[in-house]
This record gives structure tokens, sequence and C-alpha cells, in this order.
């Protein structure tokens, strides 16, 4: 992480500075859980909805029908990925899962501009995620934190989960990418996903549950350590012009920004934060009690308040995934028969 260190180790003998309380009461963290349980509740009808679809198919037209959102395809990152080096080899957007590719280009957009905003405002699994901890601390009356010397190997293997996922997308020519899009595997790709988890096995469901457990305890475990794409979103916000900043001449040195970050982050002795681990998620500004002495902010300009992250979040995705649908490129338009004889046979397709 690079930043600019605040003081001299005589910083100590600095005399205090006189608290200026904020004049308002920050409504940051109202209007990020608002954002948070919007998207949530988002997913849970596209998964509710994708559930009911393939209901239909497999019982050849006997239940209601239900329209497949493409939203589910949100949930199809490596397809995204696939579909995105397609496009910058051939200049062609994809007939097959495009919305995955218009919302990884919107989460990316976000990361660029505002950190890694995706995962602290937007990103479903980050916000079951930041519920089940805060429910552990409430059962346990504390979370836990690993030592430095296991936290920084695990932080890890969140990059190397994402390099072997790049890896493998980077060393397939196009005509690779499309032959397994539009495969059978590739066609009902998001019916597979739907599946692991309706059939999931003792394996699987040991997996599920270790990481529940692990995530009531520990803050964050599976975002902090595993998450590949989480990891994509970080690499992307280090470009990103959007700083946490403290003013050392109204910063009281109270510490509690540090205290209050999820991501453990020094916030009370650095000047900006440029840590890849910022999800700007604004727990260390809504925890300050000095005026003026914490902010989001762009480089020439004092602060960027939450209402205006949030409108910019929302104009990033709406914006991408409105173009998309303006153009065509947002619903993979496949005909009946092809779900009729595909996803009553999902469970016979293996990978490629």
């Amino acid at each position: 992480m690079a930043a600019q260190p605040v003081s001299s180790p005589g910083r100590a003998a600095l005399p205090r500075v006189k608290l200026v309380k904020r004049a308002g009461r920050d409504r940051s963290q109202t209007l990020r859980r608002a954002f948070q349980f919007a998207f949530l509740a988002l997913n849970v009808w596209i998964g509710v909805e994708f559930y009911f679809f393939v209901r239909y198919y497999e019982t050849a037209g006997r239940t209601t029908f239900f329209e497949r959102s493409p939203g589910v395809e949100g949930w199809l990152p490596i397809a995204a990925l696939m579909n995105l080096k397609a496009l910058l080899l051939t200049g062609q957007l994809p007939a097959v899962h495009p919305a995955g590719l218009f919302l990884l280009l919107a989460f990316l957009g976000m990361s660029l501009v505002f950190r890694k905003a995706f995962c602290g405002w937007i990103c479903p699994v980050g916000t079951v995620s930041e519920l089940l901890y805060k429910v552990g601390r409430r059962v346990f009356g504390r979370n836990f934190h690993l030592p430095r010397r296991a936290d920084v190997p695990l932080r890890s293997l969140k990059y190397i989960l994402l390099a072997l996922f790049l890896y493998a997308v980077v060393s397939m020519p196009a005509a690779s990418i499309s032959a397994f899009l539009e495969g059978p595997y590739g066609l009902i790709a998001d019916v597979k996903m739907l599946n692991f988890f309706r059939y999931l096995g003792m394996a699987g469901a040991a997996v599920v549950g270790s990481l529940v457990v692990l995530s009531l305890v520990v803050p964050n475990f599976w975002c902090r350590y595993l998450c590949p794409y989480g990891a994509l979103m970080g690499l992307a916000a280090l470009a990103s012009p959007a700083r946490i900043q403290r003013v050392k001449e109204s910063c009281i040195d109270c510490a509690k920004c540090a205290k209050a970050c999820p991501a453990r982050l020094p916030v009370d002795s650095l000047v900006t934060i440029r840590s890849a681990e910022c999800t700007a998620c604004l727990e260390c500004v809504a925890a300050c009690p000095a005026e003026g002495a914490l902010q989001l902010g762009f480089p020439g300009r004092r602060k960027l308040p939450a209402w205006t992250l949030a409108l910019g979040l929302a104009c990033i995705f709406l914006g991408i995934g409105g173009y998309a649908r303006v153009t065509g490129h947002w619903r993979t338009n496949l005909p009946e028969r092809v779900y009729f004889e595909l996803i009553p046979h999902a469970q016979e397709f293996s990978h490629p």
C-alpha cells in the first residue's frame, strides 16, 4: 500500500488539535445500506424468477412461464471475461451472455472512478458477508482478526485465484471462446450455476457452511481472502482518482476511523488511502467526530459527498445497462426449442 506518512517519530509530542464537532449527522451509511439492500432484493428477485424459468423447461411447459432476466448473467464472471477478450480481439459484441459483459464493464467502470465501491455498495455477496459479521459481533460480543503473519499471505489467495482464471481466459483464442460459449455447456452455464446450489453435495455444503461460520467471526472472510472478482475490482481501483483523505490540521488522533474500517486499514496514520482493499464504504468517515478531518474526494476537489458517490454509481450502472438495452445487446436470444432440449439434461453436460 502506497501512502504518505503523517509525521515523524515525534508525533506524540505534537499538541492535540481541539475537537470541532461535525455540524450535521452523517447519513452515508443509511444511503449505502439502502443501495445494498436494493441490489440484494434485485438479485433475490432475479434468482427466484430464473428458478421458475428453469422449472418451466424442466417440466416441459407444465408450470407457469417466467421470463429469464439477463441480470442472471452477472453471476457468470468467467463468461463475461471470455466475452471481453473476444470483444477486444474481434471488435464484435457477443450474442451469448452479452449482459454479463456489460455488467462487468459497469462494475469495472465503478472501480476505476470510485475505487472498489462495487464491493461496498452493490455486491450482494458483500452485503450478506457484512450482515454475517455484524450478527457475529452481536452474538459473540466481538469479531476476531487473524494475526498479520496469517492475514497477509491469505489475502494473496484471491489474487492467485484471479491469476488462474485470467490465465485460462487469456490463453483461449477467440474461436475457442466462441465454441465454448455456443456449445451446450456454455449456453446453459447459468442453469449449471443454479443447479450447483440446488443439488449441493456434502462437500459443497461443507465448504459453504464453513464460509458462513468463518464470516460470522472474521469480518468479510470471503471478500478479504478468497473473492477473485473483488481482487479484479481492487486492481482496477488502484487507478481510481478517488481517495479517502485525512486532513491533519483537523484530525484529533482519536483513531475511531481505523477501528471502524472493515478492511483494517490504518486510516488514522495515513494522509491518503490508496489500498486496493478500500471499498469506499465511508464507515471511517461516518465514525470520525471531527469536522472536515476525513473525507472521500478527488484530487483538486475537497469533498465527494456520499450522495454524489451514490448518484455516480447509479449513472454508471444504468448508463451502461441502458446502452446495452437500446442497442439490442442485452438479452441472449435463443429459440425455445434449445432451452427445451438442453435444460432438462443440464446435469449431463460437463465442462468441456
